[in-house]
């Protein structure tokens, strides 16, 4: 096949869903597809609709997949004829993030036009599915294939588990780009009045605004003994860290599937999420980690100060994150199911 990928920036972008769209692409590569990537600048969301005076799709495709991030730039290029089907792939909804509900109602129409310029989708839970079905009354071909989480593999022992559970200080690991969305003010938050240490991994450069009010906000709590931010890390740096948590916290505003929980449970760490998007399909609460309201700073600092003094209960959810992580469908099963959609699409 020969199948164009319209995405922002750079294929290379650190984040769950550039993670995906990378994968895919490698899969299909790997089975002999020509892959052609087009790639549009990353600006505001106002500059991005106007692409639509300009930007055209190529020609000379059998199929062509649309990263949904991309949708305020590609509608009019979509209504356009075309002698391929689109698909788009979409990891959540801009329109489902937590904001004012006037700025969501703003987005939301705009989202609704570009849904139904697609012939087909690819949603990566079935959340995702559940709210553009909700936009569109969906009967369009899709397929729900969940993100890769398996790039590390199984890698920690029970016993090693058990090692780290009696270790003194709870570590936390906030794993994510710097953005408002994940939630991690509403961390520092819970953790301002402890002695937890919090591990911070991930790009500082995604909203520079936050960056600087997060920054702040850790001086202002005399926290900088115990909140250590390392920007992003390659595998064996990011291993260690994994390695050395006791807990995985990130509580997002809103999250499409969050490939991060599945990885860090791969490491014996409970995850806490919140309740707002997919997490819920991933995170047991109570068995393999917690969900909370989102912002719900105080709730979070309960959870946290109880793993703290109970050792045998992380203990138990750490092997119980092992499990759910051993379940999860593999990425080759997957990317497989997604190149049979593919196919059954020319």
């Amino acid at each position: 096949m020969k199948i164009g990928l319209v995405i922002y920036g750079s294929l290379d972008t650190i984040s769950g869903g550039y993670l995906y769209d990378r994968k895919l692409v490698e899969y299909l590569r790997s089975k002999g597809d020509e892959i052609e990537v087009i790639s549009l600048p990353w600006r505001n969301y106002v500059a991005h609709l106007t692409d639509n005076l300009y930007f055209r799709l190529p020609s000379n495709l059998d199929i062509l997949i649309e990263d949904e991030l991309n949708h305020p730039s590609l509608i009019a290029a979509n209504i356009r004829k075309h002698s391929y089907p689109i698909v788009s792939l979409v990891h959540h909804l801009r329109s489902s993030e937590l904001r004012p509900k006037w700025q969501n109602d703003c987005y939301g129409v705009v989202e609704k036009k570009y849904l139904q310029s697609v012939d087909g989708f690819i949603f990566n839970s079935q959340m995702t599915k559940s709210v553009v079905s909700g936009i569109i009354a969906n009967s369009k071909p899709s397929i729900v294939a969940c993100p890769p989480t398996d790039r590390f593999g199984l890698s920690i022992t029970e016993d090693e588990i058990r090692k780290r559970a009696e270790s003194t200080e709870l570590r936390i690991l906030f794993l994510g780009n710097m953005i408002y969305r994940k939630g991690l003010h509403t961390l520092l938050e819970a953790v301002k009045m402890t002695i937890h240490i919090v591990d911070v991994v991930g790009s500082e450069t995604s909203e520079p605004e936050y960056t600087k009010q997060i920054k702040k906000l850790v001086v202002t709590n005399r926290l900088s003994s115990r909140v250590k931010f390392h920007g992003p890390l390659d595998n064996e740096l990011l291993i260690e860290k994994l390695k050395s948590a006791h807990v995985l916290v990130v509580p997002s505003s809103y999250e499409g599937f969050g490939i991060v929980y599945l990885e860090g449970m791969g490491f014996g760490l409970p995850a806490i999420g919140t309740t707002a998007g997919a997490a819920g399909e991933i995170i047991t609460h109570g068995e393999n980690g917690y969900l909370i309201e989102p912002d719900d700073a105080a709730a979070l600092a309960n959870l946290l100060n109880e793993l703290a003094m109970n050792r045998e209960l992380l203990f138990k959810l750490s092997l119980n994150a092992v499990k759910r992580y051993l379940s999860q469908p593999k990425w080759e099963e997957t990317a497989r199911s997604i190149r049979e959609f593919l196919q059954s699409m020319i």
